[in-house]
């Protein structure tokens, strides 16, 4: 899985003008099949929709007919982020503390790469803090390959609540 931060900042204002926002886009497949994974979520906070991934992938399609960004052949796919979601932006870190996470890590922090734990948030805006059992740790944004929530009962419970309308007093 090859992440495109290149490909993330060309797309991003054309889904945000859209009502949407990018959380991740991901090269993955074989020689013989790839797939350019599109992950958004809506602005507004609420659920995306199978119709607004189609409507994101349309006006993906349009631009990457003229634009071309990958080379290879590929299937293009749009989804949401889901409810055990990648975690790929500091926003994400600090919205889904308390949470249940898996991180890895592209070198060892303290003798390990792989961390399952609570989440902690961030500490001085680049340290990723997650409880391993009984020991905080903080991990450098840079130093994140991967993280993700794990599906708990208390993530379905937070994710899967009604939004309550602002009200005014």
């Amino acid at each position: 899985m090859e992440r495109l931060h290149w490909l993330e900042e060309r797309i991003t204002p054309t889904l945000e003008a859209m009502g949407f926002e990018v959380v991740r886009v991901v090269f993955t497949g074989s020689t013989g099949r790839k797939t350019l994974q599109v992950m958004a979520d809506r602005l507004d906070g609420g659920l995306i929709t199978v119709g607004d991934c189609e409507e994101i992938s349309h006006a993906l399609s349009t631009i990457f007919d003229v634009e071309e960004p990958v080379a290879d052949r590929y299937d293009l796919e749009v989804s949401s982020a889901g409810i055990d979601r990648p975690l790929t932006r500091r926003k994400d870190f600090l919205a889904f503390a308390n949470f249940e996470a898996k991180i890895e890590t592209k070198v060892p922090v303290g003798g390990r790469k792989r961390f399952r734990g609570l989440l902690g948030g961030l500490r001085d805006t680049d340290k990723v803090v997650i409880r391993v059992e009984d020991e905080v740790i903080s991990i450098a944004m840079d130093n994140v390959k991967t993280a993700k929530l794990i599906l708990t009962d208390e993530l379905i419970a937070a994710t899967t609540r009604p939004q309550q309308p602002n009200q005014d007093v």
